[in-house]
Order: C-alpha cells, then structure tokens, then sequence
C-alpha cells in the first residue's frame, strides 16, 4: 500500500463514465480497476454510470449499489444501444440529463470529478456543475471528440458545428484542474487545439500484471478447446470498431492460405465484426476462426493462445486514439504487430522496445512475411516476447498507473 488508509486526504473522487462493472469494455475496465484501487489506498470512491452494458442494451443493472468499496449510482437512460446513430445520439442525451442531476447532488467543494470521454463532450457537463459546486475537474480523455467522429464521416460533423463543438471542448480542457491523456501523440495534438499552457499529464492505459501472466502454449486450456494445438496462431483480441483497420489483415490471411500450420483467431466483437466474418466467408478463407468475448478471469489464457497479435489503427485517428488492447497483450509476454502510421503511438513504442513490429495499411504483402518470420525463427519470436513482458512491467503494469493517479489526486 502506497499510503495507509487513515492518512488519505478527506476528497472524494467522483467518476463520470456511461459503463462500469460488471461491464467488460476497455474503458469500463480500466476506471473499474482504477476505483477499486483507489478505495484501497483510503479514497472515498463514487461513480455516476448507466445501468447499461456496452454489448447489450437490454441489461439491467441495479440503480445503486457498493462494489468493492465503491458507491455506484446508475442513472436511467433510454436504450437504443449502438445499432443506429439517431438511437446512440437519444442514449447520449437522456444520459447527459440525468446524470448532471446526480453528479450535481453527489459533488461539493471536497469533490474531485474525474469525466471520462463516454459519452462523447461529457467533459461539458462535469465542468458545469463542478464551477457551480466549487469542485476539481479531471478530464480523463479516452478519445479525442469531435474530431474522431469527423474522421469517421459522420455527416453533420463538419463546418460551423465541427468548430462549434471543439471550440465547446476546449473550453472544457482549459477550466479543467488536469487533463489525463493516453499518449504523447494526444497530448501533442490536444495542446494544438487547447493551447500549450493547459494542464495536461500523460499516464498511458494499462494492464493489471497481477491477473495477466503468459500462459505456456502446452498448458492453455483454450488452445486445446479450440483445436489450435501445433498451429501457429495470429490473434486479433477485443473490439472490432469502426477505428480499425481489417483489410490488410484479410489480405495478409490470402497469401497464407496454402499454410495450413497458420490460423488467424479473432476473439471479440463490434461495428465490423460481421463485415469482416462475412469477408472472409466471400473469400474462402478457412484458415480465420472468430470466437466471442472471453470472460476478464480467462483472458490470460485468451491472450496467451495466440503466438502474435495484431493490432490496428486508421491512420487519421493518430493522436485521437490508442488501442489500449496492446497493454494485455505485453502483459502475457506476447509480441504485436502494429497496422497503421509507422510513426505512430503504438508502432513507435513496440519498434523502440524490440517487441515487435509494424507495416503500413495496405501492405498485405509485409504483414504476412512478419507473420511467416516469427513462425519459422523461434529465438527472433521469444525474444520478442520476452521484451514485451519486460517492457509492460516497466511502464504500463497496473499499478504504475495507479501510482500516477494518486500523485494528481494528492496534488
């Protein structure tokens, strides 16, 4: 423990964020990790969340209740779920108003209210109240919004309301006592649009290296169930968004058809899970398995049933977003290749850190010789693995994040 309890400060933080557990979304993961941790070290922990769960709308969850230590307040809000934009955009706003009512009853001037990114502009909502309540505000940014919608094509997200909405955000970084982003990317571009004097830290996701550890490929229940025994296995874990990029990946998976000693095994779902299910059907290629969403107390041996993984980004969405997915899979000691910028945040941390590599969108041709080295050379493979361990548990292991997070909370 990093402080007794009795010693902690008397502030209450306050988190903002439409999923919490039991929900398994990255971001639901990684605040729960963050409240469970911070009532450990003799924080008074509350979240204001929805009563959904990020892959069914039809869940429902209890309005109150205390996990961990941890005072959950769920809010109603309609639930159209992430089928439709109109549907997603009435989710958002019926979350926006009943949440300000709870964040406001819930938050005095001894509140710290940290806002997530989900829903999108909730920064604006916690800024309002907190000024009115005399509170800290800490923008925790996920994402960066608008622009990331702006780069996915939404329609109306252009001219005059693209530059309204970001003028609205800003406005929200530059009321706020600390900015917390993802990547030296993202905190480049957020200084550019909010200006160079905000305040701004950057604690990259993380991992909890306690209940993530490699699993030996001879001793994985899951290699076994799933019948990849003596295959070489190319891993694709987690959300399958509109932010990734799954072309190169398919193209790469056709010019290894004719190996059958390699399997692309994709674990997860989202927005293109079935384009890219449906794709590779259309292409006759056997060699891609899907499978669903492991449970969290499985993901070791999940991740650890694959001998790579890839991990993708549009290249657009650089300094917007970064695939937090890498950090799981450094924790169980397994090498990435990266889709997307060469010099991109991701890319750049896995060349820097030799555990493992990266090829541009569209180079199908790259990505399978990759694929086939790390299948034929052995010592070039567990090397790899060894520094993506190496690497997690110098920077990006749970409690380094923890660490970080209660230096700006004392602050």
């Amino acid at each position: 423990m990093m402080q007794e309890a009795e010693s902690a400060p008397e502030k209450k933080v306050l988190f903002i964020n439409r999923f919490f557990y039991p929900d398994h979304s990255a971001t639901s993961q990684l605040l729960s990790d963050l409240a469970f941790d911070l009532v450990r070290e003799g924080y008074q922990v509350e979240i204001v969340t929805s009563r959904l769960r990020y892959d069914d709308s039809t869940a429902r969850l209890s309005k109150s209740e205390t996990v961990n230590g941890v005072l959950v307040h769920r809010v109603w809000t309609s639930r159209f779920g992430r089928g439709n934009l109109a549907g997603r955009a009435i989710d958002y706003l019926t979350f926006y108003v009943t949440a300000a009512w709870t964040l406001f009853d819930r938050t005095d001037k001894n509140t710290i209210v940290v806002a997530k990114t989900d829903p999108p502009l909730i920064s604006v909502v916690a800024a309002i109240v907190t000024k009115l309540r005399g509170a800290l505000l800490v923008n925790w940014l996920q994402d960066v919004f608008p622009e990331v919608a702006a780069e996915l094509g939404v329609k109306f997200m252009r001219g005059p309301v693209l530059a309204l909405l970001k003028r609205i955000r800003n406005t929200t970084l530059r009321a706020a006592y600390m900015n917390v982003v993802l990547g030296t990317r993202m905190e480049q571009f957020i200084r550019e649009e909010a200006g160079d004097d905000i305040n701004i830290r950057v604690i990259p996701n993380w991992a909890d290296g306690q209940a993530l550890k490699p699993v030996p490929r001879e001793e994985n229940k899951l290699r076994s169930e799933w019948g990849l025994d003596g295959k070489f296995v190319v891993g694709y874990s987690g959300n399958l968004g509109r932010v990734h990029e799954f072309d190169t990946i398919l193209g790469a998976a056709e010019i290894l058809s004719h190996r059958d000693d390699i399997v692309f095994l994709f674990i997860g779902g989202g927005a293109q899970r079935e384009v890219v299910e449906n794709e590779a059907n259309r292409r006759g290629l056997s060699s891609i398995a899907f499978r669903p969403y492991q449970p969290r107390e499985q993901l070791s041996e999940s991740l650890s049933a694959a001998d790579v993984h890839l991990v993708s980004l549009n290249p657009k969405l650089e300094g917007l977003i970064v695939p937090s997915k890498f950090y799981g899979i450094a924790a169980v000691g397994r090498s990435s290749i990266f889709i997307g910028a060469s010099d991109g945040e991701i890319a750049t941390t896995v060349l820097t850190n030799n555990c493992g590599n990266s090829v541009e969108i569209g180079n199908y041709a790259s990505l399978a010789n990759s694929i086939v080295l790390l299948s034929e050379d052995s010592e070039y493979k567990k090397e790899q693995e060894y520094y993506a361990r190496s690497i997690f548990e110098t920077l990006y292991d749970r409690d380094k994040g923890l660490q970080q997070w209660v230096n700006i909370i004392r602050g």
